[in-house]
Formats: C-alpha cells, sequence, structure tokens
C-alpha cells in the first residue's frame, strides 16, 4: 500500500523559501543542475529504493499550495506578495528530475530552470531517508528514540550556565570529541549574558515524518525555555512555533554563475539579500569558500546590515573567535550580533560552546540529525548540492575535510587560486 511521504508543500526548511524569492526576483532565467550524494555507507543499498522514491516523487509533484497555507506566508512580513503570488500557481514538475542506479547506489538529479528544480532538495532527503529507516521502524527502536530524547531532554533541565563548565569538562578547557581542546576565555565563574537557545534543524535526514513531529512538540513542551523553533515550515505552522532560517550554500554559490567578477560574487550575494529583506533575515553563511576569505568581504557596511553568521564547517570555537576579532577590529559590538553554529551538533557540544562564548556574544544552535535520527540506527550521511548553474560547474571550499563538492577539479584549482585557498 503506498503511503505518501510529503502531504504539504510547507514540510520543507523554510531558507528553501527565502532562498527562491531573491532568485525568482533576481535570476527568473537560470538554468540549474542538483545532484544526490551519500557520504556514508549505507547498511543496505540505497538502489533497491529506485522504485519508491520514484512512486513518492510522482505523489509530490501533485501538491498546490493550500490557501491557509498561503496566508501563513503571507503573514512572514519579509516575503512580497508577488513571491506569494507565485507559489499560488507552483507545483514541482515530473520532468525536472530523475532516478537512476548507479551500482548499489540511488543516483538523484534535478535538472531545469532553477527556481523550479531548487525546491526538490529537502523533499528528495526527506523521502529517501524515510523510505530508508521504515524497515527499521519497529516499537522497539521508537522507544530507544524517546528513551535517548529523554536524556537529552534531563541534561537540558539540569543545565545551569554557572556549572555547566565544571560538569562537561576540566575547569578553563573545552574539549571535543576529535581530540581537540581550547581554553574557556573567562574561565566558570563569569555570568553569562545571553540564553542558551537551540533550534530543530532535522528535516533532511529525519527518521520520519511522524517522528521528527514528535520530536519537535515534545521539546517544545517540556524544554520551552531552550527550544526556540524549527527550520520546518509546516511544523513552524502546525504548532504555533518559530519558523527558523535564512541562506544556505546554494544561494550563495548560484552567485558564481551568474556573471558576475568571481572575486565579487560574494559581495554581490550577501547585497542582494539586504536589497530583498531590507533588514529581515539577518544571519549570513559563512563558509561557502571559508571563514577566511568571508571575513576579507564582510566589511563594516555588511557587519552592520547583517545580525549575525553561521558556522557549517570547520572547527567552532577557531570559526567564533575569528568572528569575534572581526567584530572587534570593525568597532562592533559583538553583543548585538549572533553566532549560529550548525554543523553537526549535539546537545553536550552544543552547551560547551554556548560557556565558550555566550558571556561574549549571542548564541543559537541549529540541531539536525541528532535531533529527529537518534534512536540507534546509524543515520544517512545524505545531501543533495548545487552542481552547475547556467551551464557553469558551481563549488564551495569547505573548512571541513570531506564537505567540497565539486566534479569540475579546473573549477576548484582556479576558486582556490582567485581566493588564495590552497587544496
Amino acid at each position: 500500500m503506498f503511503i505518501p511521504i510529503i502531504r504539504s508543500l510547507l514540510d520543507t526548511d523554510l531558507y528553501k523559501l527565502t532562498m527562491l524569492s531573491p532568485i525568482l526576483h533576481r535570476f527568473p532565467s537560470n538554468q540549474a543542475v542538483y545532484s544526490f550524494v551519500c557520504r556514508n555507507t549505507p547498511q543496505y543499498p540505497l538502489a533497491s529504493l529506485k522504485a519508491e522514491v520514484e512512486a513518492q516523487l510522482d505523489h509530490l509533484c501533485t501538491l498546490r499550495y493550500t490557501e491557509d497555507e498561503l496566508d501563513y506566508l503571507a503573514s512572514k512580513s519579509y516575503f512580497k506578495s508577488d513571491f506569494i503570488d507565485f507559489l499560488r500557481i507552483f507545483h514541482f514538475q515530473r520532468r525536472y528530475i530523475e532516478v537512476g542506479t548507479e551500482g548499489d547506489m540511488l543516483k538523484v538529479v534535478a535538472r531545469g530552470p532553477q527556481i523550479h528544480v531548487m525546491g526538490f532538495e529537502i523533499f528528495v532527503l526527506s523521502i529517501i531517508s524515510e523510505l530508508y529507516f521504515r524497515r527499521y521502524d519497529v516499537p522497539a527502536t521508537r522507544e530507544e528514540g524517546r528513551k535517548r530524547l529523554a536524556e537529552k531532554i534531563g541534561m537540558l533541565r539540569d543545565f545551569r550556565s554557572q556549572s555547566t563548565v565544571a560538569q562537561l569538562s576540566p575547569p578553563n578547557v573545552l574539549k571535543f570529541a576529535n581530540g581537540t581542546s581550547a581554553p574557556i576565555a573567562g574561565g566558570g565563574a563569569h555570568a553569562v549574558r545571553h540564553p542558551f537557545e537551540f533550534f530543530d534543524f532535522g528535516t533532511r535526514r529525519r527518521f520520519s515524518r511522524d517522528w521528527h513531529e514528535e520530536v519537535v512538540t515534545t521539546l517544545a513542551r517540556e524544554v520551552p525555555q531552550y527550544f526556540k523553533g524549527t527550520s520546518n515550515v509546516h511544523l513552524a505552522k502546525k504548532h504555533g512555533l518559530a519558523a527558523i532560517g535564512t541562506m544556505a550554500h546554494e544561494y550563495l554559490q548560484t552567485f558564481q554563475a551568474v556573471g558576475v567578477q568571481l572575486r565579487n560574487f560574494q559581495k554581490e550575494a550577501l547585497e542582494t539579500w539586504v536589497q530583498e529583506y531590507r533588514g529581515d533575515l539577518g544571519i549570513a553563511l559563512t563558509d561557502v569558500i571559508g571563514m577566511d576569505a568571508f571575513l576579507a568581504d564582510f566589511d563594516l557596511y555588511f557587519a552592520k546590515l547583517f545580525d549575525g553568521l553561521r558556522h557549517d564547517s570547520g572547527d567552532p570555537v577557531e570559526w567564533g573567535e575569528k568572528a569575534l576579532a572581526h567584530y572587534q577590529r570593525l568597532r562592533i559590538d559583538a553583543h548585538t550580533k549572533r553566532l549560529v553554529f550548525s554543523d553537526a551538533l549535539n546537545i553536550p557540544t552544543a552547551l560547551r560552546l554556548y560557556e565558550h562564548f555566550a558571556d561574549r556574544v549571542q548564541c543559537g544552535f541549529g540541531i539536525g540529525t541528532d535531533l529527529s535520527n537518534d534512536l540507534g540506527v546509524p543515520a544517512l550521511n545524505i545531501v543533495m548540492k548545487l552542481v552547475e548553474c547556467n551551464g557553469q560547474p558551481v563549488a564551495k571550499l569547505s573548512d571541513s575535510p570531506g564537505k567540497t563538492l565539486c566534479s569540475d577539479e579546473t573549477f576548484l584549482a582556479y576558486l582556490r587560486q582567485v581566493f588564495n585557498r590552497a587544496a
């Protein structure tokens, strides 16, 4: 029996909509290619899911935004009325996405007008993830997930800003799972100025749609003082939560292929965002070509206009210290800014980072797979990334090994040369 996974076009991450709007307004004729990649080894071949994935995509392409959903989006002051009108007539078109196999691996490619194919990403990932985990979806697995979620909630309830450092690491030292450590500025005795806040970023790799909802509603009920929203627009609407999200890598990468001088693509992307949102949605992603290259373009103008920065690769302590030093050089009070961490986080790591930074800057923590898919079965590390725009390759030069994604080595070498990045 066919059971649809996606039942609303709002069952996606907010940033897919907030990126779509400026691209619709600025580059409505862009052509793009998005490609699915699994970065780890599944416990059984993803290729076996091909027929089921195709059936789910067939269903996805029958969905439309309802008037109630459009009214909800229109209530967000940052969306322009013509964007809502576009969504009223929008639907996914099956001809723009292909599903195939290469050996044991599933191959999914979306190719066509960017405004029509960029939205496939989150739906494809959540479909593949849920289909994959259906064979593990038994009562014992759910109970293990509830046990692990209860442990996280217990950790948050026990959390005290003055004692977390002593609980989680030796005095004045921050330690991470990879063996690295860093001194904690101010020690454990300082008064923390900013609150601890975290968000659900787990739509892409969730165990299932209904498990995701159970996690979000449980967190909202049990620890509302810390849990402040979700990236999932449908869950935000349904449960009266804040919808969280601004931009992802694909937004900035698009500007590598729209006729802008490559050296200036980040500045052009940030300027377009400022003109689109006029002060709303002010968190900028920093790691498309690395933090150092980003800060070289993030001058006083942008630093004043954007509310803060999002970390998604590289050492988070080093990244945060660079951000704070940059604000200090520009004579900007870091207490007025926010650093959002979102790279493979869990609750203990988020609390450690909070202790390191919270007396100097506002912090937020976007936690994904560790919330939406922590049930004792290894999660899939799956992505669907923009790889080509207007017939040209695009790329990111990640601060984390293994996250660089581009099949064109010549373009990667050129990008490294332009931004003085070593291979």
